[in-house]
């Protein structure tokens, strides 16, 4: 069995198995949906399939992201799928953990030089089961509405310290970053008694399922439970708008006890890996 390359009359059948595989698979599946199969975005893909059904497949986004759905892939399956990317300039991978770090290794890639290099803790949560922290004295607000200089600093400040960016390149992405936010509409900022002390954001989302990223807190605006605040409070407007579940990753022990505390439930591992120079090829 061989892989191929997706057609555009494959996507359904590919979207149902992402969409069986959900809670490791929101990178490719809202890629797919909303930028399309080898479109012009920097996050459209390119799919290959292996099977009829499928049972697996290997998405690659313009800009190099890796991310490969093979719950059931022998070692020879993996290696001619890294084949299919070699030559690659690569700006990382994502993927359910056990079958990143099979990628990693099969591909050569353990000791690629990495921003970012974790495997970290997989949450869901039912949207009808959210708990609600009080929230007297809170609102919660478009990005756009914060002055930019501010959420770019926020930013900044998150890729350098979650995931290893140096200054110059932390500050560049920081305002492309704050820039595509305000226009997808995907995050908010947090204000108590109106001043902003934080944001949260979906980095992927379906009409039915949204996946958390992007929360932030500065530092001395921490262990105030403000992330939780505004992780629910953004899902209960998601909620409101039809979606039913949420799913996220935690970067810290602090983190995971924030959802935990708003009624996220344990769902597997997760691994994101950010290669330092985005540019090299495979």
């Amino acid at each position: 069995m061989t892989w191929q390359q997706a057609r555009q009359e494959d996507v359904p059948k590919i979207d149902r198995f992402l969409s069986e595989h959900i809670q490791t698979s929101m990178f490719p599946l809202a890629n797919l949906r909303d930028f399309g199969l080898r479109g012009s975005d920097p996050r459209a893909v390119n799919v290959w399939a292996l099977g009829d059904g499928p049972r697996a497949i290997l998405a690659i986004t313009n800009e190099g992201m890796v991310l490969p759905q093979c719950p059931d892939c022998s070692d020879a399956e993996l290696a001619d799928a890294i084949q299919l990317i070699r030559g690659r300039a690569l700006f990382g991978l994502a993927a359910e953990a056990t079958q990143a770090r099979r990628f990693m290794h099969l591909a050569g890639w353990d000791d690629r030089p990495a921003t970012m290099n974790s495997d970290e803790p997989g949450f869901t949560l039912d949207l009808n089961d959210i708990i609600l922290p009080d929230t007297s004295g809170t609102t919660l607000v478009p990005l756009g509405d914060v002055d930019r200089e501010v959420t770019e600093g926020w930013r900044q400040s998150y890729l350098t310290e979650a995931m290893g960016f140096d200054l110059d390149r932390a500050q560049s992405q920081s305002k492309k970053d704050i820039a595509a936010y305000v226009e997808r509409d995907s995050h908010r900022a947090l204000l108590i008694t109106g001043q902003p002390v934080g944001m949260t954001g979906f980095n992927a989302r379906l009409p039915e399922v949204v996946q958390i990223g992007g929360v932030y807190t500065p530092p001395d605006l921490r262990g105030c439970g403000y992330a939780k605040l505004a992780v629910a409070l953004h899902l209960l407007e998601a909620r409101a708008a039809g979606v039913t579940r949420a799913v996220l990753f935690a970067a810290s022990d602090s983190a995971a006890r924030a959802y935990i505390a708003i009624g996220f439930k344990p769902a597997g591992q997760y691994s994101l890996i950010l290669f330092k120079t985005p540019k090299d090829p495979a």
